[in-house]
């Protein structure tokens, strides 16, 4: 800002504020709600809540957070008014027009950091200040690798594949993964004409897909269940790619009300006319999204529960064909983290673990038939109390079980669970 080719933002010659057009207002709109929700279900972010030693210190975390983005913003808008208040004729650049005043120029807005540090700031700073974006990208790209290998080690090779897999072979295929993960994301980045344009439709489809699974998932999941899922992932893919992406050569399939069609770059008429849509599509998307989960979620229960279709069409096995290992997770409480195994439910306390010990939530299996012997006959009790709080698809199971001789009631157990006409449950005979 001591530059002597800046002038004073506070000047009234300099309009860096601007104004925004009144058919403008729907995608201002929708730009906003996509960054203040679509940031909440990336991977970045919860690799940070999992780290957490508690549910409260994540949740002051995020508070903190949220305000660390509003004061990092900071920099970012001077940045940009620094840029709008600069005469640019008298620095050391000389190509006019501007890239962000170019209509031939696809994303120059991207070029005022750049330009900013190379021309108003000493060789030192500018130096630095490159090095630092540079650091901060391939951070972001190595922990995007290491995530999403981490994800497919644990969540589906260990969880699908290979239960009993030890921590040595797991490290092994996350090592691969690593690689396979790096090997398509370079191929992707040689072949796709914008990476800014592909990371901007990655954030529309978390925002749109993500978000409201997550909402349920954590908030409502007595509301929604895997066809419900399944369903609003369709519908949200569906309703954000029909609304197109100019930037990466998707058409619009729906012209939304405010659809635009704008002037064809010279050179480029062979590509697909450039379009912009000024509705609000991307959160309409999330809504119908989030209303498929609570629809097709209500549904397949009523479909299921009430005989129209028998349990071996629950081909997803969440509603009544409920397999017979199955545990309902209960609430942890403050300070301690839930996880599902096969035979049992584990908790883990992160007061427990001082002196960086394995987490054991990291251990989804259990590596002695004993232990899990153990545990299915100890716990027997225990999940009776569970699912007979569950619903009536919870309780035939447990007659189920009973009735095969695959769980062994307690003495203060001792009739099945029996339900009138109406699937009230009788509760006393596994208190």
């Amino acid at each position: 800002m001591n530059h002597e080719a800046v002038r004073s933002i506070s000047s009234p010659d300099v309009d860096w504020i601007g104004t925004v057009d009144s058919s403008r207002y729907g995608q201002y709109f929708d730009c906003g709600m996509l960054l203040i929700f679509g940031g909440i279900p990336w991977q970045a972010y919860f690799q940070r809540v999992l780290s957490s030693k508690s549910a409260s210190r994540a949740q002051l975390l995020s508070f903190v957070a949220a305000f660390g983005c509003v004061i990092m913003a900071v920099p970012s808008v001077l940045i940009g008014a620094v840029a709008i208040a600069t005469d640019w004729n008298m620095t050391a650049y000389d190509k006019f027009p501007l890239p962000w005043d170019d209509p031939t120029v696809e994303g120059g807005a991207a070029m005022i950091l750049p330009m900013v540090l190379q021309y108003l700031t000493p060789a030192y700073v500018s130096f630095c200040g490159l090095g630092a974006v540079s650091a901060a990208t391939m951070s972001s790209a190595d922990s995007s690798v290491l995530g999403a290998s981490s994800m497919f080690a644990r969540n589906v090779y260990r969880l699908i594949f290979r239960p009993r897999a030890s921590e040595h072979e797991i490290m092994w295929v996350m090592k691969v993964s690593i690689f396979v993960t790096g090997t398509l994301a370079t191929i992707m980045a040689l072949s796709v004409p914008s990476i800014y344009a592909l990371w901007y439709l990655c954030s529309d489809l978390v925002y749109v897909i993500l978000f409201p699974q997550l909402l349920m998932v954590v908030h409502f999941k007595r509301y929604c269940n895997t066809y419900g899922s399944v369903a609003s992932y369709v519908i949200g893919l569906l309703v954000r790619l029909s609304g197109g992406e100019y930037l990466i050569g998707l058409p619009a399939l729906i012209h939304f009300p405010g659809y635009t069609d704008l002037p064809v770059i010279p050179g480029r008429e062979h590509e697909i006319a450039p379009f912009e849509q000024l509705f609000p599509f991307r959160t309409l998307a999330m809504l119908l999204s989030l209303i498929s989960v609570v629809f097709f979620s209500y549904l397949s229960r009523t479909i299921f529960e009430s005989g129209r279709l028998p349990a071996k069409y629950d081909f997803l096995r969440c509603v009544i064909n409920i397999p017979e290992d199955a545990v309902p997770v209960e609430e942890p409480h403050e300070g301690e983290m839930a996880v599902m195994s096969t035979m049992e439910v584990r908790h883990y306390s992160a007061t427990d673990e001082r002196n960086g010990r394995v987490n054991p939530a990291l251990n989804l299996g259990s590596d002695s038939d004993d232990d899990l012997n153990d545990a299915s006959e100890t716990g027997a009790a225990n999940r009776i109390r569970r699912l007979s709080k569950s619903g009536p698809s919870a309780q035939r199971l447990i007659n189920r079980k009973l009735s095969l001789g695959k769980m062994t009631p307690t003495p203060s157990s001792t009739p099945p669970i029996t339900s009138d006409a109406k699937g009230a449950v009788d509760k006393t005979s596994v208190l």
